[in-house]
């Protein structure tokens, strides 16, 4: 079977990197293309971002059987309109939705163009659904799968466990043609890979943890050196929701890398109170080649890190960062703006930021996200659609959608203002790194 997997363009392409170029690897289906080949099938990827008018131009040439889309809950409306197109181009076409938002809303893909919705970890019920389609078997009980049956979807079963080291490594010669092209602003070009699997905290903004039944699943080391080691790419991003919290395993794959000779520059997500309880595993990956951290300082006040369920404190947080300093690693710092926060609260946010010398502040909107307590109902949202479902391309954390303290235009002219704030130190800051790179050296 021909097997087209696409991801798709939207308004707003990033979340929660504020005004940071950056277009990443469509590592998902990576994974899923992988395993689609396993199984013996032909299979492309069409990155939108990249290639914004070959939608049409891809399904006349290639003319799939099946097609699968991947997104966020930003991309719901914009997946909805591929699968449309898909269906008038090449009406014989299945049509498959995935990704985060069908995970936790699979309902919200419950429309005639589509014709499966993929719950959970997609690999598995995937390549199942290929076998099953091409043999022209019954599809209805395919764990994690909901089919659309007689215009109706029918569920085949909860998501079956998930082994993370059962998974095929991701086909990277899947986006050969656009690898050049994908970067996280001076890291250029960068590639995504996953050492674990989930997160072992419950923040209450987040609903990352959910996606994987609030459990952590980590990789086989060797099998991440290995990965590793294939990656033509001198700059990786570990896009693991928390790479760093087991500091016996994290430690052990520092000095494989170091044992395999591997020069590589790496990118990841931190938290601040993992930092410094693990302060000489971070100065051997340091020395490893770990380049800078996404840190979700989120607050900066004790009273909304509670509200969060950081389960941290200011102190540790300006401690974290001055250690960051101290051992040459940089900062990119993710700020939560709260919809309640009045013209006060901005003016402590940038104080803050100015006081500890955060290289790269990036901010978001406190957004009432799928798999959150804060959308259990719709009641307090005010961007909705038509069909009683909410606007789900201004749930890109750019964007209040539920109602602000202060007048809503003078809310996003603040918000907007921390950027420009800031933009001119971290030209500064993101030409001297550059200039370091050129050079070939690290800081000590």
């Amino acid at each position: 079977m021909k097997v087209l997997l696409i991801y798709p363009d939207a308004r707003k392409e990033l979340i929660g990197y504020g005004d940071l170029g950056a277009i990443a690897e469509p590592l998902a289906l990576e994974y899923l293309g992988a395993g689609a080949r396993l199984e013996g099938h032909d299979v492309r990827i069409l990155d939108l971002r990249l290639h914004q008018d070959a939608l049409e131009r891809t399904l006349i040439d290639y003319r799939p059987d099946i097609v699968g889309v991947t997104g966020y809950s930003m991309h719901v409306l914009r997946m909805l309109r591929i699968c449309g197109r898909i269906k008038e181009i090449t009406p014989d076409a299945w049509t498959v939705s995935g990704g985060h938002h069908a995970t936790l809303m699979p309902e919200d893909f419950f429309e005639p163009q589509v014709d499966f919705v993929v719950c959970g970890e997609g690999v598995g019920p995937f390549r199942k659904l290929l076998a099953r389609l091409d043999a022209g078997d019954a599809i209805t009980d395919i764990a994690g799968l909901w089919s659309r049956i007689d215009g109706t979807f029918v569920s085949g079963g909860a998501p079956e466990p998930f082994s993370v080291n059962d998974l095929p490594r991701p086909d990277r010669t899947l986006t050969a043609a656009d690898r050049d092209a994908y970067f996280i602003d001076w890291m250029k070009p960068i590639a995504l890979l996953r050492t674990t699997v989930g997160c072992p905290y419950r923040c209450s903004f987040c609903s990352l943890w959910k996606i994987m039944d609030g459990r952590y699943y980590l990789r086989d080391i060797e099998q991440v050196v290995d990965e590793i080691a294939s990656v033509e790419e001198r700059y990786i991003f570990f896009v693991d929701d928390e790479a760093f919290v087991n500091a016996k395993r994290m430690t052990r794959l520092a000095h494989a890398i170091r044992a395999r000779g591997l020069d590589k520059r790496y990118f990841s997500y931190c938290r601040i109170d993992t930092l410094l309880r693990h302060r000489e595993m971070m100065k051997l990956w340091r020395e490893v080649g770990l380049e800078r951290l996404f840190i979700g300082i989120e607050a900066t006040s004790d009273r909304e890190l509670d509200d969060y369920n950081k389960r941290i404190g200011v102190a540790q947080i300006e401690d974290g960062l001055r250690f960051a300093r101290q051992i040459g690693i940089g900062i990119f710092a993710g700020f939560v703006v709260n919809t309640d926060y009045a013209a006060a609260d901005f003016k402590h946010l940038e104080r803050f930021i100015r006081h500890n010398q955060i290289d790269y502040p990036s901010f978001t909107v406190l957004t009432p996200i799928p798999g959150t307590a804060a959308l259990e109902s719709f009641d307090h949202i005010q961007e909705m659609q038509l069909n009683g479902r909410p606007n789900w391309e201004l749930f890109d954390l750019q964007h209040p959608v539920v109602e602000t303290r202060l007048p809503k235009r003078e809310f996003k002219r603040r918000y907007k203002s921390l950027y420009r704030v800031f933009s001119e130190k971290y030209s500064i800051y993101r030409d001297s790194v550059r200039l370091r790179d050129a050079s070939g050296g690290f800081v000590a």
